[in-house]
């Protein structure tokens, strides 16, 4: 006996296969797509395509604004007025329109090659069944990452060391925290600085007032920081992590200041203002093997990007092992996850211990390398290794790599050619615009890429705290 008709909709035909859920968005993963209409190139003069066009506009007039002649204090809007009148103005405006071009004609496209790579399958099987590819794309990039010192000059490729390199390491410890568990930490350079001075402690007789009785060699300090850090992200989250939201995030950021300022005023200690100087290179002394990192930056950045790939391979075990799997549901609803059985605390407190990890592991490559003093691990480094996750993607690993490689060599590019007060505005614009376009980040993950590609089929919302879209069901 057939179910009841749903009001609305026929009632299905004699002998149809049909069940009465089968106008549900929920289908099948044998279910065909429903057919989108054609793209029309009126599309490109949609509402939200002129609202994109106006935010990069004004950028534009922003960048011509900023970049342009400086004022004075008698005439104070002069500078303003006569840089947007400028002809220049018309190649800031032409980089916008083409800008808003690319990004418009690249998500049409980017859908368009989807439409036609998956023409009969559901959502949920074209969200679920690529396989292969991200293995040929990751040896790719990794031969690419191999090649690309060679092709730039020295002081490029040590930009790829203390800024790239360390930042990208950086970002996958935070990854962990921020991406994976939804833990905003503020203070994540402070384990940074952990390992950095915890390294001058070991190695060095000069280079703080306070150190060892003994001298270590750089590679044997690196598991004493690795511990150190986790050990300090304990303490620290252990009364913390029972808060939320923006409550965690001002703990964290007191936190970091804590560390900052006790490593600036700490004299007797790690030397203060003036810093640690005198740390030795990283070097090998083991069955014949007589090496050792000087001042060239290659073996250094050789060294940084094994290591990068190492963590990258071991962070993806662990996402999809079964503490992934609680760390997204920790992310998702922790409510609902602390119902379910996950110990949340705990997890959190391991999140919290794994990302300090590989913070402090990275400031032993840090202070092996170059100079420090407590500058280095300001405020504004821990607030940049945070926009460095979000604009690359929180959750992935790939992401995250990327987005310290461009935004760091946005950084090396514009060294030369603004001046360090007017940077920031740039590196304010590029997140800006990456939000407005792309919020999701550079290359977003494949669980995020999956939610949202089950979002827009109409199954499902992009995350647990949003609002299911428009005709899905639960």
């Amino acid at each position: 006996m057939s179910g009841p008709t749903v009001p609305g909709q026929p009632a299905p035909s004699a002998g149809s296969p049909s069940s009465p859920d089968s106008s549900s968005p929920r289908r099948s993963a044998g279910a065909p797509r429903t057919v989108r209409p054609p793209w029309h190139p009126t599309q490109l003069f949609s509402p939200a395509r002129l609202r994109q066009l106006g935010v990069l506009v004004l950028l534009g007039l922003l960048a011509a604004v900023v970049t342009g002649p400086t004022g004075d204090s008698d005439h104070p809007l002069q500078a303003a007025r006569d840089a947007i009148v400028d002809p220049r103005i018309v190649l800031f405006l032409v980089l916008a329109v083409a800008l808003w071009l690319v990004v418009v004609l690249g998500g049409e496209l980017r859908a368009l090659v989807v439409r036609l790579a998956t023409p009969v399958r559901g959502p949920v099987g074209a969200a679920y069944g690529r396989r292969g590819g991200p293995i040929v794309l990751n040896l790719v990039l990794l031969a690419a990452a191999i090649i690309a010192p060679m092709l730039f000059s020295t002081a490029a490729q040590q930009s790829m060391v203390n800024d790239i390199g360390i930042y990208a390491l950086l970002a996958l410890g935070l990854n962990v925290v921020v991406g994976y568990a939804g833990l905003l930490d503020l203070g994540y350079i402070a384990f940074f600085a952990i390992g950095a001075y915890a390294t001058a402690y070991f190695t060095s007789q000069t280079a703080m007032p306070w150190h060892a009785p003994f001298t270590l060699n750089p590679f044997f300090v690196f598991p004493i920081a690795l511990l150190l850090a986790a050990l300090a992200g304990i303490i620290l989250g252990a009364p913390t992590l029972r808060l939320r939201g923006d409550y965690l995030a001002i703990v964290t950021l007191g936190f970091g200041e804590i560390i900052h300022l006790l490593a600036n005023n700490a004299d007797g200690i790690t030397n203060g203002a003036r810093g640690a100087f005198g740390v030795p290179h990283l070097s090998i002394h083991l069955l014949g093997i007589d090496y050792r990192w000087g001042i060239d930056p290659l073996p250094y950045y050789y060294l940084l990007l094994a290591i990068v790939v190492l963590v990258m391979i071991a962070f993806g075990r662990l996402e999809r092992s079964r503490i992934g799997r609680s760390w997204a549901a920790i992310r998702e609803d922790e409510i609902a996850a602390e119902a379910t059985g996950v110990a949340t605390l705990r997890l959190k407190l391991l999140a919290f211990a794994i990302g300090a990890s590989v913070s402090g592991f990275a400031g032993v490559l840090f202070a092996s390398k170059q100079f420090f003093n407590p500058q280095s691990f300001s405020l504004q480094a821990s607030f940049f290794v945070v926009a460095v996750v979000i604009f690359g993607g929180m959750g992935s690993r790939l992401g995250v790599v990327v987005g310290a490689v461009v935004l760091q060599g946005l950084a090396f590019y514009l060294r030369d050619k603004v001046a360090p007060a007017d940077r920031y505005i740039y590196f304010g614009a590029v997140i800006v615009t990456m939000m407005i376009f792309r919020p999701q980040g550079l290359v977003p993950s494949r669980r995020r890429r999956r939610e949202i590609e089950l979002s827009e089929a109409g199954v499902g919302a992009a995350d647990a705290l949003g609002v299911a879209p428009t005709g899905a069901r639960s």
